[in-house]
């Protein structure tokens, strides 16, 4: 009898299971042919009278670009849609793991101390770069800041790790704790350095923190691109990992989850990704708190599907705020940063009146 009574629902649970997984499919299509669109307007818009149509009407009609249009589209575009696409998958894909980690729909890449930390050091090298040794600025050159971020990153999720882990244990609750703590410190630290910083160098603290795509240039995405791309590779292994740790650490294990292997790849996944994200853009906020969560309201809360549909809705959005930013006030251009905090800070409020405005939370 109680086959009986089971069977009806395992059917119904198999069901509710298959549609989730032909519903995540098909977000995946929709959202590659988002990016896909995404990518050619990228190319198409911008401040400068140079026409994506034009160009690839002339190389149709076998007729040489004009240097213009070679600079504008393969030197300044280009690279930029690549840096694009790099930076905004790394941001949603590392939210959507933090979130998992830490089952908690508000964290966030920053949780960690990646970006606090990369913003600490960045802002040190903004300010007290000319006093490092001549010999050290010209090997560097223009890569000096990124260079300082993504080491500031990386140091400061290593201090948080160690802080966290005891006896090959790495507690999520603290991490978490120390995280914040971490924040407040680089926050404390940056606020003296931003006060004794001169206009100069003011403006550039400004636009840094802000974050930007101006400065796109083939070797940041040459740079980017090898971090990212295996971060993004490693997704398969955690897909498993997280879907698991959502029913708790303990669960976790009896079910064969491997819990300290599963936290010790997230956390190497977030702070490579981010790392390498804020060293090329600067700080962008948002995309990895509004696209985990819009994905989980579409398709459900499966990493095997978060995970990749993550990687292309951050890289159409970041693409997207992108494009404003270039002709809102051109032919200025506002940092990136501006554009997703008022995008992003609007959803990221609907999507908290829609989860917990019926409880009262």
């Amino acid at each position: 009898m109680a086959l009986a009574a089971d069977t009806p629902n395992s059917g119904v649970t198999s069901l509710v299971a298959i549609d989730r997984r032909v519903q995540a499919r098909r977000l995946t299509v929709a959202l590659a042919l988002l990016l896909a669109v995404m990518s050619v307007l990228s190319l198409a818009w911008g401040a400068s009278g140079t026409s994506l149509w034009g160009a690839l009407r002339d190389l149709a009609t076998g007729r040489d670009l004009s240097r213009l249009d070679q600079i504008v589209l393969f030197d300044i575009r280009l690279p930029r849609l690549f840096l694009g696409i790099l930076v905004g998958s790394a941001l949603a894909v590392s939210g959507a793991v933090m979130q998992g980690l830490f089952r908690n729909p508000l964290a966030d890449p920053g949780i960690v101390g990646v970006s606090a930390g990369a913003g600490l050091a960045a802002i040190c090298a903004i300010v007290l770069g000319a006093f490092l040794p001549a010999m050290l600025r010209d090997t560097v050159g223009n890569y000096l800041v990124p260079i300082a971020a993504f080491l500031g990153g990386w140091g400061s999720t290593l201090i948080l790790y160690r802080v966290s882990t005891r006896r090959g244990q790495t507690s999520v609750a603290t991490m978490l704790l120390a995280g914040i703590a971490l924040g407040a410190l680089s926050g404390a630290l940056s606020g003296i350095l931003v006060y004794i910083a001169d206009d100069n160098q003011l403006r550039d603290l400004t636009f840094w923190g802000m974050g930007s795509l101006a400065g796109a240039t083939w070797s940041k995405v040459l740079a980017a691109f090898p971090i990212i791309g295996v971060a993004l590779l490693a997704l398969p292994a955690l897909s498993r990992g997280l879907n698991g740790l959502a029913l708790g650490e303990a669960a976790a294990g009896h079910i064969g989850i491997p819990v300290q292997r599963v936290k010790n790849i997230a956390i190497l996944i977030v702070a490579s990704a981010t790392g390498a994200s804020v060293a090329v853009s600067g700080g962008i906020g948002f995309i990895g708190i509004v696209v985990p969560h819009l994905l989980r309201l579409a398709s459900g809360p499966d990493h095997h599907s978060l995970l990749p549909n993550a990687a292309l809705l951050g890289a159409s959005l970041l693409l997207a705020a992108d494009m404003i930013s270039r002709v809102i006030i051109a032919p200025a251009e506002l940092p990136i940063g501006i554009i997703t905090a008022v995008l992003g800070a609007p959803v990221f409020l609907w999507i908290l009146l829609r989860r917990f405005g019926s409880t009262g939370l």
